[in-house]
């Protein structure tokens, strides 16, 4: 395990506990952090909330998705903070402190999976294990110049990990070199269940493109015209159904209600303390009826169709990972929610969808990193991620 225990560089201060990983394999000499919401064998679970930490114990079994990197080599260097319950996308935690983003320090990193962002941008391991539910990778690798990658719903497994909001909850990673995180997805995710094949179609949502800024349109018009270049002339099309007001409400019924399911006993029995922006976000989701959580379910079954019939079996969308580069870490917490709400405009297109979406970190706005995404169609993440990373050369 690292000796480097400051939060503020993502690892969570856990006393060093042995690990063993595998000699020999195909991550051999890869060094890796896990989000502090996956069981680790002799470690306790916070979920970056001090009162669930108290209780946690210390694990005997550990996640299976940490034991397939251990097996294939990788060794475990720490656990990384994480915004607590793993209940926001700004990379703050009032109770263990916010990691710093390696790639503009003045800038938060995003969450949920924030430390391991940090470590990784940092350069303290190689590759880091992240969930995302709202975009919890796919946030602060755009902030922090990463690749990352939210898989298809179910493909990576998350027993033993801390749930959210389950019909929402992945499995992701996060790594600077394009290789390595080509590697870990070898190791991760399988065979691919419907590999993009055929000749390739590239698709670009006008509507979710009119979300941006013009300054920040402008910015990612470089790197945008290259990537046409390389994958062809796209076809244009409108990906949100009814409008982004029905899609977001969509996601944040459905989030809510689970997340009040999985952890509302917890919070209504021990009354926890819980940071700003986090207990607003528990006390919306305890109103979600069960009515609107089934009206959710119908909404987000049309949009899956919707999107498949979109994409068939050799789509890709291309589109603009967020809104615009990581807010300054002074920026207060109303600005952060306003942010995030703007975000989860684009964010919650793959959540509901349950499709695999990559982040590229290929662009830059005011010297901080800005990334471009692909969603593919769902059970075609392996080849994605390599379609991804042949882009890195353009």
């Amino acid at each position: 395990m690292s000796n480097i225990v400051d939060p503020s560089k993502g690892f969570m201060p856990y006393p060093n506990a042995s690990v063993e990983n595998a000699k020999v394999g195909p991550l051999s000499l890869l060094s890796f952090a896990v989000k502090d919401l996956f069981d680790v064998a002799g470690y306790p679970t916070s979920a970056g909330q001090p009162l669930w930490l108290a209780q946690s114990g210390i694990k005997t079994t550990t996640a299976p998705v940490v034991t397939s990197l251990l097996n294939a080599g990788a060794k475990f260097s720490g656990k990384t903070v994480t915004d607590e319950l793993a209940f926001s996308i700004n990379g703050r935690n009032a109770h263990f402190g916010d990691p710093i983003n390696g790639a503009d320090p003045n800038r938060i990193c995003g969450g949920s999976s924030s430390g391991s962002a940090a470590v990784v941008s940092h350069g303290l391991v190689d590759f880091a294990l992240g969930t995302d539910t709202g975009g919890s990778i796919r946030v602060p690798a755009s902030h922090c110049g990463l690749w990352g990658i939210r898989p298809t719903h179910g493909r990576v497994s998350l027993i033993a990990t801390h749930d959210l909001a389950p019909s929402l909850d992945t499995c992701g990673w996060l790594a600077k070199n394009p290789n390595i995180f080509l590697q870990v997805g070898d190791v991760l995710l399988g065979q691919d269940t419907s590999p993009l094949s055929g000749t390739l179609r590239v698709l670009e949502p006008v509507d979710v493109w009119g979300l941006l800024d013009q300054d920040v349109m402008l910015s990612l018009t470089p790197t945008r015209n290259n990537l046409h270049r390389a994958l062809g002339t796209p076809e244009f099309f409108s990906l949100a159904l009814e409008s982004f007001d029905s899609m977001l409400m969509c996601f944040r019924q459905l989030q809510g209600y689970e997340a009040w399911q999985v952890n509302g006993e917890f919070i209504r029995n021990q009354n926890p303390p819980l940071g700003p922006g986090i207990k607003e976000r528990f006390e919306w989701s305890s109103k979600v009826t069960l009515d609107q959580y089934h009206q959710a379910l119908k909404f987000r079954e049309l949009f899956r169709n919707h999107v498949d019939q979109a994409l068939k079996h050799n789509g890709i969308v291309l589109l603009p990972t967020m809104p615009d580069i990581a807010p300054l870490r002074s920026a207060p917490e109303s600005t952060l929610e306003d942010y995030r709400n703007k975000a989860l405009s684009m964010l919650c297109i793959a959540g509901i969808a349950g499709l695999p979406q990559v982040n590229l970190p290929l662009a830059n706005r005011l010297g901080s990193p800005l990334g471009l995404s692909l969603i593919g169609p769902r059970g075609s993440d392996r080849s994605l991620v390599a379609l991804a990373i042949s882009l890195s050369q353009v």
